[in-house]
């Protein structure tokens, strides 16, 4: 029964490890394999084993306790359910409930805590994501400190941030967003509801300074990554964007993202990780950060990092967008040899990279062209899908491609397969 129930959630477990393959093993049936995630679970004083692989990408330390939390829960919500003739209400209330059960447990600061407070403010956000207001998105945000009021009132002041208190602190109930200034003045652009250990509303914050960020910075909140970075162990914060998804940032800078009713793990290690070997790390993590913002922002783009001769390159180019319009190469012309730190700083990839066409960058982080259309009749082997998933598909052959979709997936190529997808 437990591995029936398992299935159910089979699928969730695997979007949220980016396509990985996911079992459940009696621990007798199954001996551990190299290079894959094994996690020891007991449920109804039976052992089992939860395994996972994926091939190429290992998996990080975040995705790593992600799954132990989620197993804690699965064995819990068993446990509740083994009556029989429930079957199928455990079921339902499994795949309803055990990803969100797993997020809250693992923002908890303290485990020996309950993790309900936590639970009830995502449940509050996931309700205010269908929400509009004369015919735009709620949005709203919450800071949750875990360092005293006096320490996080001087943090802002040095980051230059202002702190209005509310007084007395309010709780988060379920009529908390009753009143429309609570998403439409509190928007998650830069003002956000401060809430201490105790999940009170302690006052609202108004980041400083917003302006001089680049567009990239914006749309991945790198002041709140800073923020919380320094709010005291186990701070995250927690927003409904613009998109109407929730994002929950949490340091080191990862989140979680609630997307099209389901909890996707956006972990920079897996990009670095895929990158490690063809482009420099300051350069690899501001492309994945660009990757990112262009998929909250539902633009499309496919990225070449190459590492073949400059001479190769030539033979596989069909064409561009745009034919031989004179102006579109000297645009091009313009920022060839520019690093994607500059492009960046300047907040031109954003534009470059949301243009149609393949991007091409070099090992150094350099722009070598864009705009370009791949010659598919290269590639070893056929290649079958849309336009970027062909172009991707193909360009892989001819180093690591990004392909952000747009619809918001991010998926990873190599050697002309997918083997990674995010959202």
């Amino acid at each position: 029964m437990p591995i029936e129930a398992f299935n159910a959630i089979r699928e969730n477990i695997q979007a949220f490890l980016g396509g990985a393959g996911v079992d459940l093993f009696t621990s007798r049936e199954r001996d551990i394999r190299e290079g894959e995630m094994c996690e020891a679970v007991t449920i109804e004083e039976q052992p089992y084993l939860f395994t996972a692989h994926r091939d190429h990408l290992p998996f990080t330390c975040a995705e790593r306790a992600f799954c132990k939390e989620l197993l804690t829960a699965f064995a819990a919500l068993y446990s509740g359910f083994r009556h029989q003739g429930y079957a199928a209400h455990f079921r339902t209330a499994l795949l309803a409930s055990i990803m969100d059960i797993t997020v809250a447990r693992s923002l908890r600061d303290d485990h020996n805590k309950g993790f309900w407070p936590i639970q009830q403010l995502i449940q509050l956000l996931k309700n205010l994501s269908y929400q509009r207001y004369e015919g735009t998105p709620a949005t709203t945000g919450f800071i949750v400190y875990r360092t005293t009021q006096p320490n996080f009132l001087q943090l802002m002041k040095q980051r230059k941030h202002t702190l209005f208190p509310l007084k007395p602190p309010q709780g988060i109930s379920a009529a908390f967003f009753d009143n429309p200034l609570t998403y439409r003045y509190v928007d998650a652009t830069n003002l956000f509801f401060a809430v201490n250990i105790q999940m009170q509303v302690t006052g609202v914050v108004r980041i400083g300074n917003y302006a001089v960020q680049t567009n990239v910075e914006r749309l991945t909140q790198r002041e709140l990554f800073s923020i919380i970075n320094r709010s005291g162990d186990g701070a995250f914060a927690v927003t409904v964007n613009e998109a109407s998804e929730i994002e929950v940032l949490t340091s080191p800078a990862k989140l979680l993202i609630r997307r099209k009713g389901g909890w996707a793990i956006f972990d920079p290690d897996i990009f670095r990780s895929f990158l490690a070997d063809c482009m420099e790390p300051s350069a690899a993590d501001d492309l994945l950060w660009t990757s990112y913002a262009l998929s909250k922002n539902r633009h499309g783009t496919v990225v070449l990092i190459f590492n073949k001769r400059a001479d190769k390159l030539a033979a596989l180019k069909k064409g561009s967008v745009g034919g031989d319009d004179p102006v579109g190469r000297l645009l091009v012309d313009g920022v060839k040899g520019i690093s994607i730190t500059e492009l960046k700083r300047t907040g031109t990839i954003h534009r470059i990279l949301s243009s149609d066409g393949l991007t091409i960058f070099n090992r150094r982080g350099k722009l070598v062209d864009t705009g370009f259309i791949i010659d598919t009749s290269h590639v070893r082997e056929m290649v079958t899908g849309g336009g970027r998933t062909t172009a991707a598909s193909a360009a892989s052959y001819f180093g690591k491609v990004i392909k952000v979709s747009q619809d918001g997936p991010i998926e990873l190529y190599q050697d002309g397969k997918q083997i990674y997808r995010f959202g």
